[in-house]
């Protein structure tokens, strides 16, 4: 598809595209930090990240995101594996920027529901309503030694608890009427007592009374997204993600999680365009498509085959020597239902290498640089019709871009691509709204402890978004 041609599909009827900056120290390829131009040890460095929500802004994309574990993730000899705690970074962020949303990963397997709700709710202030939480549950024996435990929680008891962990961080966000605090003077009075409430939450995981000690955040809750694909994974993005990033490699793949997420949403009266789909792309862009595939294929040449056979055995549940790189997969591994972590991420690597029938070899290279996200090496036009072709294809909102390379690789996203989207009438030119719920296009949640009972007695508390 030329880039004349796609214009033509342009009209003012279509939804907006969603566009999220998926950032990771020095890039998305384990082998980012080894180019001559990359900050090695940008990981821990603040200017860094500033300097590149500052670039996400200036495309005028709707967020930031930063994916989080509380393990130490993979060998620290293959990449920089240090990170500074995300919603720390926020905000940090929240101070170089002005409208950007800033998205954070949060674990629900190894928080506690208060600290947790307490944190966002902050960032959501101090953001002035840019706060996003990515809602995870930690797999991995070596997390679970982090805090105390022997082995991994099971799957489907990793999801139940996360549902009551999201339960009692909303109500903590609604334990605070809009209009609670007068700050009257005058009188006296800073916040009416009536209008903050204990929530006294009594469940199988979690009991706690609240109110919580920070006023309900400007957003009502901060925007709840969810990176599961797994069976449980999609029900609980059903039920609460608003937004949704996942790893698909293939077109059809990406519209048939595209319709079952949607209609299990339906299922339980949740509005389908209320669950906004991403999938992620690690997009490696040149002036001309063989410029792309050579920076492709350098980064390729500078993967550490031993580092990342270990990391890729650790995935498969086998022990390296049982991987021979010039070969393919061995033909008995683990099945899906014998991994109790990560269990779609497990499923797409597998698929991929028994689909295309790779070596570990040639499987390692494609997976350097997403880790099982869809990698695309070519021009900003052939990037921005891929984007265009799923986006009317129905496998996406909008898309989670992770550059190969940090920061170039969002510079020239944000330079070159993201203009033709613009052209094509998919991508905003300003920002229309303050919030990262606005720029999603996504209500402001209803208290669900005040607002019911206010209408009953004819009572309209003042609405911060309305103030």
């Amino acid at each position: 598809m030329t880039r004349t041609s796609a214009s033509r599909h342009a009209g003012p009827g279509r939804k907006p595209l969603h566009l999220n900056a998926f950032l990771m120290s020095t890039g998305h390829h384990e082998a980012s930090w080894r180019l001559p131009e990359s900050p090695a040890r940008a990981n821990a460095d603040i200017e860094h990240y500033r300097n590149l929500a500052r670039i996400a802004e200036r495309g005028k994309l709707d967020s930031v995101f930063f994916a989080d574990s509380p393990v130490l993730m993979g060998d620290p000899g293959r990449r920089p594996a240090a990170k500074l705690e995300p919603t720390v970074l926020l905000t940090a962020l929240a101070g170089a920027t002005e409208y950007i949303g800033l998205i954070a990963t949060a674990s629900t397997s190894y928080n506690d529901p208060y600290n947790l709700a307490r944190r966002f709710a902050s960032v959501d202030h101090v953001s002035g309503g840019r706060a996003g939480w990515n809602i995870v549950t930690t797999a991995g024996a070596d997390a679970a030694r982090n805090f105390g435990l022997d082995d991994t929680p099971l799957h489907r008891d990793r999801y139940r608890r996360a549902a009551e962990f999201v339960e009692v961080a909303t109500k903590l966000w609604d334990s605070w009427a809009d209009d609670a605090v007068v700050a009257d003077k005058e009188k006296g009075v800073h916040a009416l007592a009536d209008r903050v409430r204990q929530i006294d939450h009594h469940g199988e995981f979690f009991r706690v009374d609240g109110p919580l000690n920070v006023e309900r955040p400007p957003q009502g809750y901060p925007l709840l997204v969810q990176a599961g694909s797994s069976e449980d994974g999609k029900d609980f993005a059903a039920r609460y993600a608003e937004a949704v990033f996942t790893a698909q490699q293939t077109l059809e793949e990406g519209i048939a999680f595209y319709k079952d997420v949607k209609q299990r949403a339906e299922a339980i009266g949740r509005n389908a365009d209320g669950v906004k789909i991403l999938p992620g792309i690690v997009p490696v862009i040149g002036d001309a498509e063989a410029e792309a595939r050579e920076l492709d294929e350098e980064l390729d040449r500078l993967i550490v085959p031993e580092y990342a056979k270990r990391q890729l055995a650790k995935t498969l549940r086998l022990h390296p020597d049982e991987l021979a790189l010039d070969e393919e997969l061995p033909g008995t591994i683990p099945t899906e239902d014998e991994i109790e972590g990560a269990k779609s991420r497990y499923t797409l690597i597998v698929e991929l290498a028994r689909r295309e029938r790779l070596t570990v070899r040639r499987l390692i290279g494609r997976l350097g640089g997403g880790r099982g996200h869809r990698t695309f090496a070519g021009t900003a036009v052939q990037v921005a019709d891929t984007i265009e072709h799923w986006y009317d294809s129905g496998a996406a909102d909008g898309f989670n871009i992770m550059p190969a390379v940090l920061p170039a690789g969002l510079e020239v996203f944000v330079d070159q691509v993201v203009p033709i989207l613009q052209e094509r009438g998919l991508f905003r030119t300003e920002y229309t709204g303050r919030t990262l719920r606005d720029h999603y296009g996504l209500p402001r949640p209803a208290n669900r402890l005040f607002d019911a009972v206010d209408r009953s007695e004819g009572r309209f508390g003042i609405r911060l978004a309305d103030a």
